[in-house]
């Protein structure tokens, strides 16, 4: 067995331990620090404790809270241009994934000529990035533990991945009270971002020994957690999502996501569909297409979500099934005929664009540009094909 495994993040979780920002940036000797977030997080208040930390501790910094959903690549380009001339030595991201992959998009441009486009792929950078601290308000991406920061292609209309194992962030700091502003919906749909990310990990061709134990536990916080998060808005179900959400990207960040993550993002890129909506719709339909490449795994997700552990494979995974199915209408994601913009004219492109992912060869079950368009009918229809 071969496989490799990188964990280079400070994870520290502790109620308000945002507010202690400036010692930890002042670990790291920094002077001057960039934060970015977003409106949400400054008309909440949040970012309030993170400037009277950084004043205590004498640090400078400039702001920027105007992060988008589905960050552009425009907007990272221009953020990166606003900031050139300034002697930053580090950002700050508070927000949830779209200000920490448009943070680590930024991170790259402050040190590196160009846009955005100009690094997709792996490891394209020629000078280090600036080095990251994050702080997450949302549980969901796991973007604080990874090296990847999806970005739209305004011009293609797709998501690229940007990745460099040098924008994985050097801190991540876990604190419930700014999830705490968090709307039931948000908390909902992040919620099945964590578990998407989980599954995937678990069930792509690529999983290893330790990811298979984090994205395990990852699955059974959510089972145990989620809606409790989102219906009472409840401390210590929100931090255990927290937790899930970072367990879950370090599991897909040292594995892979798969086909849900090849659709969703290029729905995301095409129509900007909230990404952790998008997994959520696509999960069932794609958990059920895959299931019999490999029964015992996406059984032994069902056993973690609950399914009798006496059931034979081939009935947890069938059972797993409805059990997605289930989060999707208790926690009202819309099916995908709802969703704006969509047409099944585009399906055909769309299935395209997913079948050009990295993830793509990842996936459990082998996937053609029609395996793509029949998952997408499916979801459409919101009728499995049990054949």
């Amino acid at each position: 067995m071969n496989f490799e495994y990188l964990m280079p993040t400070k994870v520290i979780t502790k109620k308000g331990v945002s507010a202690d920002i400036g010692y930890y940036a002042n670990e790291y000797h920094l002077k001057y620090v960039l934060i970015i977030s977003d409106k949400g997080v400054e008309k909440a208040g949040l970012l309030t404790p993170i400037y009277h930390s950084l004043d205590e501790y004498q640090i400078q910094y400039k702001s920027f809270y105007d992060v988008k959903p589905n960050p552009h690549d425009t907007d990272c380009d221009r953020i990166a241009a606003k900031f050139s001339d300034a002697t930053i030595d580090a950002i700050i991201a508070i927000g949830g994934g779209s200000v920490i992959d448009t943070a680590k998009a930024v991170s790259i441009l402050c040190t590196n000529k160009g846009t955005i486009k100009d690094y997709e792929g792996m490891e394209v950078a020629k000078q280090p990035p600036l080095p990251l601290l994050c702080v997450p308000t949302t549980a969901g991406t796991g973007s604080e533990v990874t090296s990847w920061s999806i970005i739209t292609d305004t011009t293609k209309h797709y998501k690229m991945g940007v990745g460099d194992q040098r924008i994985i962030p050097k801190l991540a700091l876990l604190d419930v009270e700014l999830t705490q502003s968090m709307p039931a919906s948000v908390a909902a749909s992040t919620g099945l971002d964590a578990l998407t990310h989980a599954i995937e990990a678990y069930t792509c061709r690529i999983a290893n020994p330790i990811t298979d134990g984090l994205a395990l536990h990852a699955i059974r916080l959510v089972k145990e957690n989620l809606a409790t998060a989102v219906q009472d808005g409840d401390a210590a179900a929100r931090e255990n999502m927290l937790i899930a959400s970072l367990m879950a990207g370090i599991a897909f960040g040292n594995a892979d996501t798969a086909g849900v993550h090849c659709l969703s993002e290029a729905i995301g890129g095409r129509y900007d569909t909230s990404h952790g909506v998008a997994n959520a719709i696509f999960l069932p339909y794609m958990f059920h297409h895959n299931m019999d490449a490999d029964f015992k795994r996406h059984a032994e997700v069902g056993f973690a979500l609950g399914v009798d552990a006496g059931n034979t494979v081939e009935k947890a995974a069938y059972e797993t099934v409805e059990i997605l199915l289930d989060f999707n209408q208790q926690f009202n994601i819309p099916a995908f005929a709802e969703l704006d913009k969509v047409e099944q004219n585009d399906f055909q492109q769309l299935a395209e664009t997913a079948v050009q992912s990295s993830s793509n060869p990842n996936n459990a079950k082998e996937m053609a540009v029609p395996d793509y368009v029949k998952v997408m009918e499916e979801a459409y229809r919101n009728v499995l094909a049990y054949s």
